[in-house]
């Protein structure tokens, strides 16, 4: 297992990209897959947007039971538990595929598959996953979390709600309020969380959705977005929970939840995907019908700048999620193969990629967002009008960076989690650190170097900005150490450079692995996709690492650091930025779609 690349090594491990997973390896049984499920959804969900956006919480339970005959809700439950036992990558394409058209459902779905069904099948026993799980992964009955209450949000173990054994010991009596509870008013069973005692940890139990045992609930809530989707407070009133329902032991919730939250983050960037592609091509579209000047609109420099520009985040957040999904199937198989129980191997597994679970759900839960924004403007006023399928993206969108963690939440965690890595040994980010301080002392090279090979400028590039992000990162740390964490706003310029270096990274060794199998010629597209979004991305670790340097660095400390951030955010040969975007958007018009 020790070839296998570890979570955060990314940034200081060259990997060559015929290492990394991509859309394109996708094989015959994923594609069908994939085709099965894009069916669905353009049968089933698509025609009936309007009812999802006014609220017929009916027909969103109505479309989950048909999810279930389908089989789609047991991708990721093992057979012995009336799944279909599928890897990661799997996982990952349902739930992209599924989700893309509208918010509501995909919320449903995510909310049942992840953090309602999966907490018992890793963290329960094996009477609890046959009493429950069959029945989750069929879509008999469906599964909600109860976590978040009116003063526990972020700090997800400050919960109050409280669990007290009985006097017999045969049950726990709890009494709570939760809220934003995600498909309450459908559910089956519960994944509830409380305090036993004065105990540091909340627990984790297993409730059934009883009326009758102290259990109500609050009207549906009225949301900016996934309108369809039951959201509502809950509130245990000493409600009876069998001793045996507590799910792994006494003061494990916590650990439950953020590891919960680690599989959620990236099925979240997987979940915005497809909105991404049907947003593109709605815009396609629109651009390529509206005339005006007697001209259609996608000929203007202003739309095609945008419609570029949805592609390649598009095509970004594609290469990064399956590259990642990827990396995290490998180590879960690894793992079982060392002997590993299925549910151990899929917490280790994940929990290894947790820096990139995080940098995923930041990147591309903005990106889909940008995306449906600029889909509105390229509608112009029919953008704004419900009649059309943009302001509903838009507003679906925007939940994508508050659950699951916020963004800011994660930037901070995608940082934290790197350093603790780093000392405990598992990512040597000190001696790379080092090294830079070594070159920012030593004199430049002023040779010219050979770039003819596609991509040779830009993979250079990508290690130089890996560079920038080690000398800001670790002379932070040197000056804070452990009161790092106290500077907020230093850690979320530093993830910023962190994401940028993933993005771009994945999205260059993706278009290589394909341009080393096609021939460059034939993906001439991709290729200005990556180099497009590099060139923003080097803006952005610039623009961050300056504000970094000079928030905590003085003098000659100072000028040496913002020396050598110029030196490694610098082209050779800088692209031509606008011929880039032409490129690709000729492509995208031609084919009235995102083709990619």
């Amino acid at each position: 297992m020790e070839d296998i690349t570890r979570g955060g090594q990314f940034l200081v491990k060259e990997t060559k990209c015929e290492n990394v997973f991509t859309p394109e390896d996708f094989t015959e049984e994923q594609l069908m897959m994939r085709d099965s499920v894009k069916e669905f959804v353009d049968k089933e969900i698509w025609p009936f947007k309007d009812r999802f956006e006014h609220k017929d919480y009916a027909y969103t339970e109505e479309t989950m039971r048909k999810a279930g005959e389908m089989g789609f809700l047991s991708v990721a439950v093992p057979e012995n538990y009336g799944g279909m036992g599928m890897g990661f990558v799997d996982t990952c394409l349902v739930c992209d595929y599924i989700s893309g058209a509208t918010g509501s459902f995909s919320t449903a779905f995510g909310a049942h598959t992840g953090i309602g069904t999966m907490p018992i099948t890793l963290y329960g026993t094996e009477e609890q996953k046959q009493k429950y799980v069959p029945k989750l992964a069929s879509g008999e009955w469906f599964g909600a979390y109860c976590l978040t209450e009116p003063g526990a949000g972020s700090d997800a173990n400050s919960g109050k709600t409280k669990a007290v054994l009985s006097e017999d010991g045969t049950h726990y009596n709890i009494t709570g309020q939760k809220m934003w509870i995600s498909n309450a008013g459908f559910c089956s069973v519960f994944i509830v969380f409380a305090r036993i005692g004065d105990d540091k940890n909340i627990t984790g139990f297993i409730v059934e959705n009883d009326p009758s045992n102290g259990i109500s609930m609050g009207e549906e809530e009225h949301k900016l977005g996934i309108r369809a989707s039951s959201t509502r407070q809950v509130f245990f009133a000493d409600t009876k929970v069998p001793v045996e329902n507590m799910l792994a032991g006494r003061g494990e919730g916590f650990k439950i939840a953020m590891n919960a939250l680690n599989v959620g983050r990236i099925k979240l960037a997987a979940a915005c995907l497809d909105a991404q592609r049907r947003v593109t091509s709605n815009a396609i579209n629109y651009a390529n019908e509206r005339v005006q000047f007697n001209t259609p609109i996608s000929s203007f420099g202003a739309i095609r700048y945008k419609l570029a520009e949805m592609a390649t985040s598009t095509y970004a957040g594609e290469s990064a999620t399956y590259r990642a999904a990827k990396d995290i199937e490998d180590r879960i198989k690894a793992r079982e193969a060392e002997g590993a129980s299925h549910q151990e191997a899929e917490l280790k597994g994940v929990e290894e990629f947790a820096i990139e679970c995080s940098i995923l759900k930041v990147a591309v839960s903005e990106d889909v967002q940008n995306c449906a924004d600029e889909g509105i403007q390229i509608y112009g006023g029919m953008g704004f009008s419900e009649d059309t399928p943009m302001e509903s993206a838009w507003r679906d969108a925007r939940i994508a960076r508050i659950y699951e963690g916020t963004n800011e939440i994660n930037r901070m965690l995608s940082v934290g989690m790197l350093i603790k890595k780093a000392m405990k040994g598992h990512v040597d980010l000190l001696g790379p650190a080092m090294k830079v301080q070594e070159d920012l002392m030593g004199i430049p090279s002023f040779d010219t170097p050979d770039y003819s090979e596609l991509f040779s400028e830009e993979k250079e590039m990508v290690a130089k900005l890996k560079k920038a992000f080690l000398m800001v990162a670790g002379a932070a740390v040197q000056k804070f150490g452990m009161d790092l964490d106290a500077h907020q706003q230093l850690l979320m310029a530093a993830a910023d450079m962190l994401i940028e270096i993933y993005m771009a990274e994945s999205t260059i060794l993706r278009t290589e692995k394909m341009a080393k199998k096609q021939g460059e010629a034939k993906v001439q597209e991709q290729v200005a996709m990556a180099k497009l979004y590099l060139y923003k991305a080097v803006d952005i670790v610039a623009a961050r690492g300056k504000e970094s340097i000079i928030s905590f660095a003085e003098g000659d400390e100072q000028r040496m650091m913002l020396m050598g951030l110029r030196r490694f955010t610098k082209y050779t040969n800088m692209p031509n930025i606008v011929g880039l975007r032409e490129t690709i958007t000729a492509k995208l018009v031609a084919e009235n779609s995102y083709c990619f």
